[in-house]
């Protein structure tokens, strides 16, 4: 919404009604063409990138608010990552024809672009910390993105990822992943969501430990 300001933002979104998506279901998926953009009218997405050997890494994550696909749009180009809802999300699928001449009937290219150049160098230094950081601080980048995008709903967040996806995620093992969380666990600033996933709360203090590790 910050891109375009509310009131844009409010004709973009009528341009499409509302649907529901839900957890881990795939919005947008690497390779397929940019037909459409999609705005997230609420809930969490992680954005992934797949690799030859068909793993996957997460590259960002993205909250109520946020336009998600444009750059395949923009530039005609295979999308370059998928989008997953992380929880329960409520979108607007917009036509790649009508966003595009809401852009152009508005001015919005220029400011577009430069977000879609924010977010490729976003991905690039992701990818450079997955490539050389160790598993307490690729999994605490993780966890606080995942908070970042969360709706301020108090101190705790819940994290509707298991361990093991989460572990897919930094392209590190299950094991490594529970090894990372035992003294997060034991300080009391996660625990396990008896509703499945992780109840952060005091990220400030994983980030610190897990950098401290380094």
């Amino acid at each position: 919404m910050a891109l375009f300001g509310e009131a844009l933002w409010a004709q973009l979104r009528d341009l499409a009604p509302v649907r529901v998506r839900p957890a881990r279901s795939v919005l947008l998926r690497q390779g397929d063409p940019g037909t459409h953009v999609a705005l997230l009218a609420t809930g969490s997405t992680l954005v992934t990138l797949t690799g030859p050997n068909g793993l996957r890494a997460l590259l960002a994550v993205r909250g109520s608010g946020e336009l998600l696909g444009e750059l395949a749009v923009l530039d005609a180009q295979p999308r370059s990552a998928s989008v997953i809802a992380a929880e329960s999300c409520r979108v607007h699928l917009i036509p790649a024809s009508e966003f595009l001449s809401f852009v152009e009937n508005n001015g919005l290219l220029n400011p577009l672009l430069r977000h879609a150049i924010a977010r490729v160098k976003e991905s690039e230094a992701v990818r450079l910390e997955l490539a050389t950081a160790n598993v307490p601080v690729r999994l605490a980048s993780a966890l606080c993105r995942l908070v970042d995008a969360a709706p301020p709903n108090g101190p705790t967040v819940t994290v509707r990822l298991t361990q093991e996806e989460l572990s897919q995620m930094i392209g590190a093992s299950r094991n490594a992943v529970g090894t990372a969380i035992k003294p997060w666990r034991e300080e009391g600033w996660v625990e396990t969501d008896p509703g499945g996933g992780l109840l952060i709360h005091d990220i400030t203090s994983i980030t610190t430990h897990a950098y401290s590790t380094m």
